[in-house]
């Protein structure tokens, strides 16, 4: 336990006594801020707009089924568990950073681009945490396109070292996608957009980090 201890220190002084690491590290954190601050502005124009009904091919087969409380029990318990798998490994972490603020860009975008309107039998979903910035932290219906629950479990997927924290994070993914379809929360399109989203937001982010955290990652301790 302690040689444990001593290799997870030693690795993240090791990344933080690297200047490029430092920079990234940096600049994420500081776009972070900048993204919750944005997020109530945006989600209020968004909430606005006059959306469209898309073609519908599942939601029409059951009668929508209050399940947040199941959602959010697999969402952060993989998130705890792939944190904890990735917390030795810096350059993962970065690279996990970017990754979800390159997704959360990716869904402003596509938000903006593709209105929506939610589907007819809704059951809102209360997120504890993403309800804080919601207008008036009031049940938001209109972001749909894509699913950013189920495009940060798929996130969450990549971003776990090969092995069962892997697996494990593909299944909660799978899971989370058909509970937001349970629920009537987002259309098909919006679950089945979300894992290429995802999967670009992964590459996009190794590409930009990937000198600076494979050095990182590769430093003996």
């Amino acid at each position: 336990m302690v040689t444990v201890g001593l290799s997870f220190t030693a690795r993240w002084r090791q990344a933080l006594a690297a200047p490029c690491f430092v920079r990234f590290l940096a600049t994420g954190l500081a776009m972070g801020v900048a993204v919750v601050w944005a997020l109530p502005h945006y989600f209020g124009w968004v909430g606005q707009r006059q959306g469209v009904l898309p073609p519908e091919p599942l939601l029409g087969f059951w009668e929508p089924r209050p399940v947040s409380m199941a959602t959010f029990l697999v969402l952060y318990g993989v998130l705890l568990l792939v944190l904890a798998a990735v917390s030795g490994r810096p350059g993962r972490v970065l690279r996990g950073l970017y990754a979800y603020l390159l997704m959360m860009g990716l869904r402003m975008a596509a938000m903006a681009l593709v209105a929506l309107e939610p589907p007819p039998a809704i059951i809102p979903l209360v997120d504890p945490v993403t309800q804080l910035f919601y207008p008036g932290g009031t049940p938001f219906l209109k972001d749909l396109f894509f699913s950013g629950h189920t495009a940060t479990l798929v996130l969450l997927a990549l971003m776990a070292p090969a092995g069962h924290a892997r697996w494990l994070a593909a299944l909660g993914a799978a899971t989370v996608a058909v509970l937001v379809l349970a629920q009537h929360v987002h259309w098909t399109v919006d679950v089945l957009a979300a894992v290429p989203a995802a999967w670009l937001a992964w590459a996009l982010a190794g590409r930009l980090l990937r000198n600076c955290s494979a050095t990182v990652d590769r430093t003996p301790v």
